[in-house]
C-alpha cells in the first residue's frame, strides 16, 4: 500500500515519504531490476520494499544497508523512477533514528575523518587560480606519485592550476550521516568559491558524482575527459588486449566513459568489453559499505565481476575499484596505463598498502608544499576533539607492542622471573584444590553475558591448568557462558535486545537460522563471522530451540578451544626461551582452525559455480 499521510509524518526525513510514494505509485514490479541485483532478489521489488517500509520498525529501513547503492536499478528500470534514491533515503532515516550506527563502519568513517584532517589536507592554489585538481583520498594513498605526474602534465595546459587534498565525505553521504556530510562538504566548497575557484577537474569518479550532485556553482570536469582533449603524456604506446571497469557511480557519466577508452586506444590498446558496462556496468561488490557488514555478498558481487572480466587486465579509473579487483588478478589504474605503460604490462608497479598509504598521502602534501608555489595555502580547522587519525591510531598500537615486549623483558630479567615457571605457578593453583577451576569457570561463565573477552581467560586457563584440564573448564564454561546469554536474550531482554540488534547483519541470521536451524550455530562457532559474545545474545532472538543452540555451542567450539588452549598451555615456556611439543602442536592447530573461513568461502563459490 502506499504510506498515508499520518505514517509519512512519523518519519524524520522529510525526503523518504515523497520517495516511498512515488516508487510505491508507480513501481510495477515487473522484475527488470530484481532480474540483475542479487539485493532486490532478497528483498523483493522496489514496490514491495517501499510498500513495507514502516517508521515503526527499524529492521524495514536498516535492510537497504545491504544495497550498494550502485544505481543499476535506476539505470535499467523502464519507468523514470530512482529506486536507488528510495535506499539512500532509507538509511538516512535509519541514521536519524539512531539505528545505524553499525560498528562494522567504523574504519570508513575514521578513514574519512583522516582525510578531512588538518593533518592530511592542504589546498595548493597558485596565483589567478580558478581551476583546481581534487585527486581524492584513495588515490593519494596508492598512487601518490601518479598523482604528481598526472599534476604536472595538467599544468602544462593549464599554469594556474591549482591542487586540493581533501576528503568529499562521500562515505558519510553514503552511510546516511547528511548532517555531517552537509557540514564538512559546505566548508569545502565554501574555501573554493571564496578563493574564486571555478572549475574542479576530478580523479576519483565518487568525488565526481559529489561536486556534480552538491557543488552547482563550480564547474565540474572529469581529468579524463580534460586529458583526452590534449596530447598524451611522453611514454611509450604499448600492444595488449584489456577490459575496462566502468565505477558503478559513473555508469552515467558518458564523458568519462567515452575518454577512458579513446585514451587506451591512443596508448594502443584494444578494448573488449564485459557484458556489462557502462550505464549497466556492476559494482565491485565494496559499494555503500556493503562490504563492512556483508562481506560474502561483497565478494559474490567482485566474483562475478571478475568473471565477466574473463581473464583479461581490468583497467579501472576508481582507486578503490582498483584495489579490490587486484587482489584477485591484474587489475590497473587508468593513470598507471598512460605515464607507465610498459611498467603496468610487465606487472612492475607495486603499491603500498593501509597503513602505508596514510605515510604516502602525508608525503604527497609535503612534497608539494614544498615545490609548488602558490598565493593561498590552507589546510581544514583542527579535528575535533576525541577524533583521532588513523596514523595516530598506528602510532598507539605500536607504542603499546614496544611496551609489550619492554614488559617481558623485564620479567625475564628480575626476579618475577622465578614465579613465572610453569610447574611452580601450576603447584600453587593446585594447592587451593577445587576452588581454583571453580573461580575460573565461574568468571568465564559469567563474561559472555558483560561482553567481556574471552581471548584473555582463555590464556590464563592454558596456562594454570594445562591442555587437558584447561580445555575441559574452558570449553564447559564458555558453553554455560554463551547459553546464559541466550537465555537471557530470550526470556529477559527480548525486546531490548531487537532494538540493539539492529544491522542488516543479524537480520540476516534470523533468517539463515530459520532455514538451517543448528548448522547455522555450528558455522559460525568453527567460522568466526559474526562477534561471539554478540551472537550468544542474537541468537537468543531467533527461532532455534535451546537444546540444539547448546549441543552445536559445545561440539563446534570443541575444535578452536583444544586448539588455543594447547597453544597458550605453554606460552610461560616460550618466554623462558623453551619450545614444548605442546606448543607446536597447539600452533599448528590453530593453523588449522584459521584456514577454516578459507576453506568454506572455497567451497560455498564451487558450488555457486556449480548451480550456475
Amino acid at each position: 500500500m502506499i504510506p498515508s499521510a499520518s505514517s509519512a509524518n512519523a518519519f524524520l526525513t522529510p525526503e523518504l515519504p515523497e520517495q516511498l510514494t512515488e516508487v510505491a505509485r508507480n513501481c510495477t514490479g515487473c522484475g527488470v531490476c530484481v532480474r540483475e541485483c542479487g539485493f532486490l532478489q532478497q528483498y523483493g521489488s522496489p514496490k514491495q520494499i517501499a510498500e513495507s517500509c514502516s517508521p515503526q520498525q527499524d529492521a524495514s529501513l536498516t535492510r537497504a544497508f545491504a544495497c550498494h547503492l550502485c544505481s543499476l536499478c535506476t539505470a535499467v528500470c523502464p519507468h523514470p523512477l530512482d529506486p536507488a534514491g528510495l535506499f539512500l533515503a532509507m538509511r538516512r532515516e535509519a541514521f536519524a533514528r539512531g539505528s545505524a550506527a553499525f560498528s562494522e563502519h567504523s574504519p570508513l568513517r575514521q578513514y574519512e575523518r583522516t582525510g578531512t584532517s588538518s593533518r592530511f589536507s592542504w589546498y595548493g592554489l597558485p596565483e589567478n587560480c580558478d581551476t583546481v585538481f581534487f585527486p581524492g583520498c584513495a588515490l593519494s594513498g596508492t598512487r601518490s606519485r601518479t598523482v604528481e605526474r598526472t599534476f604536472a602534465h595538467l599544468r602544462q595546459h593549464i599554469p594556474d592550476l591549482g591542487i586540493v587534498l581533501d576528503c568529499c565525505t562521500k562515505p558519510s553521504h553514503d552511510l546516511g550521516d547528511s548532517s555531517h556530510f552537509q557540514t564538512m562538504f559546505s566548508e569545502l566548497k565554501n574555501v573554493l568559491s571564496r578563493q574564486g575557484v571555478k572549475t574542479v577537474l576530478t580523479a576519483c569518479p565518487n568525488c565526481y558524482e559529489v561536486f556534480s550532485r552538491y557543488a552547482p556553482e563550480l564547474s565540474t570536469r572529469s581529468i579524463y575527459a580534460t586529458l583526452n582533449q590534449h596530447p598524451l603524456p611522453d611514454a611509450r604506446t604499448v600492444t595488449d588486449y584489456v577490459t575496462v571497469h566502468d565505477p558503478c557511480v559513473a555508469r552515467f557519466d558518458e564523458d568519462s566513459q567515452t575518454a577512458v577508452r579513446e585514451l587506451l586506444w591512443k596508448k594502443g590498446l584494444t578494448v573488449r568489453e564485459m557484458p556489462h558496462s557502462k550505464k549497466t556496468t556492476l559494482c565491485c561488490g565494496q559499494g555503500g559499505g556493503v562490504g563492512m557488514l556483508f562481506p560474502d555478498s561483497a565478494r559474490e558481487w567482485t566474483e562475478k565481476r571478475l568473471a565477466e572480466a574473463e581473464g583479461n587486465r581490468i583497467v579501472n579509473y576508481c582507486a578503490s575499484c582498483t584495489q579490490v579487483f587486484a587482489a584477485h588478478g591484474k587489475s590497473h589504474h587508468l593513470l598507471d596505463v598512460l605515464f607507465q605503460p610498459e611498467q603496468v604490462l610487465a606487472d612492475k608497479i607495486k603499491r603500498p598498502r593501509p597503513p602505508l598509504t596514510y605515510f604516502s598521502r602525508l608525503a604527497l602534501k609535503h612534497r608539494l608544499q614544498r615545490t609548488l608555489p602558490v598565493a593561498v595555502s590552507h589546510a581544514r580547522r583542527a579535528k575535533p576533539a576525541g577524533q583521532d587519525g588513523s596514523l595516530t591510531a598506528v602510532i598507539k598500537k605500536s607504542l603499546l607492542v614496544v611496551a609489550l615486549l619492554a614488559a617481558i623483558f623485564a620479567v625475564r630479567n628480575s626476579a618475577l622471573s622465578g614465579w613465572l615457571e610453569q610447574d611452580r605457578l601450576r603447584a600453587v593453583i593446585a594447592g587451593y584444590g577445587l576452588w581454583a577451576p571453580l573461580v575460573y569457570m565461574l568468571i568465564y561463565s559469567v563474561a559472555p553475558a558483560l561482553l567481556l573477552p574471552g581471548l584473555p581467560l582463555g590464556i590464563i586457563g592454558g596456562i594454570l591448568f594445562g591442555p587437558f584440564w584447561g580445555v575441559v573448564y574452558t570449553i564447559t564454561s564458555a558453553t554455560a557462558g554463551a547459553c546464559l546469554a541466550f537465555l537471557i536474550s530470550r526470556y529477559l531482554a527480548r525486546d531490548l535486545l531487537r532494538k540493539k540488534l539492529t544491522s542488516p547483519r543479524w537480520q540476516q541470521l534470523d533468517q539463515q537460522v530459520a532455514d538451517n536451524g543448528w548448522k547455522i550455530v555450528a558455522l559460525t562457532r568453527l567460522i568466526p563471522l559474526f562477534p561471539f559474545n554478540l551472537l550468544n545474545y542474537a541468537f537468543g532472538l531467533t527461532p532455534i530451540r535451546f537444546v540444539d543452540y547448546a549441543l552445536a555451542t559445545f561440539i563446534f567450539m570443541l575444535p578452536g578451544t583444544i586448539a588455543f588452549i594447547t597453544f597458550s598451555s605453554s606460552l610461560l615456556e616460550l618466554l623462558h626461551g623453551r619450545m614444548s611439543p605442546e606448543l607446536i602442536i597447539g600452533l599448528g592447530l590453530i593453523i588449522i582452525v584459521a584456514l577454516l573461513p578459507a576453506v568454506y568461502r572455497r567451497r560455498k563459490t564451487r558450488l555457486q559455480q556449480g548451480a550456475d
